[in-house]
């Protein structure tokens, strides 16, 4: 198994001037991560804007470009989660057929499964594949949260490998990084989460920030793992105002709107998505100004 990495970054997907897909942009967007501190991208993600993303024909399109442009530079992980477990199998089983490095696997959205059905979900999916399976527990989204007990009683099988935890729920956190297997990775799931979230012993983050300042997500995480607190709680601090600016409104129209303010064309969100309302960019805009930017635009 690849190493995932301990930063990585739930990438945008890049439209062009017609809504369409930029497969090519999509690619230097990747490598442009990689080469700013980033160990890994999720392709369709969240950030991804998966819920408008077409699956035969662009989720695995856009695997199968990224993940050659990547090679073996970084880490590919397809969100190939979806809220019907037989959708979930096949779009797992078709990521898997291009070669990715591991899978995504959201909580099921709107039909409110319990605690039950959330275990045979995603032992369903884990058990059709040989990738690697992170789980991902985002109750703002979904409504419905996978909770401490069912997440270790998932960590028993065997390539279900880690969670990425954006629940806030620190107690929750605590009890997952104490019970699950041995080896289990934490991720957190919300940027300003991620130093209080190592101090419980969690593995690192998929990120969102990372796309404007990996370099520095990068040294805080590997400062504190190295036993740097001091220097880690320092980028901590000068990472605020993007871990603030960046989730003013859903994700991911601020950081869309943030890499076109600093030349990276990746386009508008797609509806029902729109770009940030005037009051927000320019809060956005002021946090860009204060903030050192790491990724290369040219």
């Amino acid at each position: 198994m690849r190493e995932p990495g301990r930063l990585i970054t739930a990438m945008v997907t890049p439209f062009d001037k017609k809504g369409e897909v930029d497969y090519d942009q999509a690619k230097k967007l990747a490598l442009a991560l990689l080469k700013s501190g980033s160990e890994g991208v999720v392709l369709a993600g969240t950030t991804g804007e998966s819920p408008t993303l077409l699956h035969k024909e662009e989720e695995i399109t856009l695997f199968k470009e990224v993940k050659k442009a990547v090679g073996k530079k970084g880490s590919i992980i397809a969100n190939t989660g979806s809220n019907s477990t037989a959708e979930a199998v096949e779009s797992t089983q078709d990521a898997e057929k291009l070669g990715v490095d591991a899978c995504l696997l959201v909580v099921p959205y709107y039909n409110k499964p319990s605690q039950e059905g959330l275990y045979q979900h995603f032992k369903t999916i884990a058990d059709s594949t040989d990738l690697p399976c992170i789980l991902y527990n985002v109750p703002s989204r979904t409504i419905t949260s996978l909770s401490a007990e069912t997440t270790i009683r998932l960590s028993k099988i065997p390539n279900i490998i880690g969670t990425k935890e954006a629940s806030g729920n620190m107690d929750q956190i605590s009890r997952i990084i104490k019970e699950a297997k041995p080896g289990f990775l934490v991720w957190s799931g919300n940027d300003g989460d991620t130093l209080p979230m190592l101090a419980l012993g969690a593995y690192g983050v998929i990120s969102v920030t990372s796309h404007l300042a990996g370099k520095q997500m990068s040294e805080m995480i590997y400062s504190f793992v190295k036993g740097d607190v001091k220097r880690a709680a320092e980028l901590h601090m000068q990472l605020l105002p993007l871990f603030t600016s960046l989730f003013l409104v859903s994700n991911p129209q601020p950081i869309k709107y943030a890499l076109n303010k600093i030349g990276f064309d990746v386009g508008k969100p797609r509806l029902p998505l729109v770009e940030p309302d005037a009051a927000t960019a320019a809060l956005i805009d002021a946090a860009l100004k204060k903030s050192q930017i790491d990724l290369p635009v040219k």
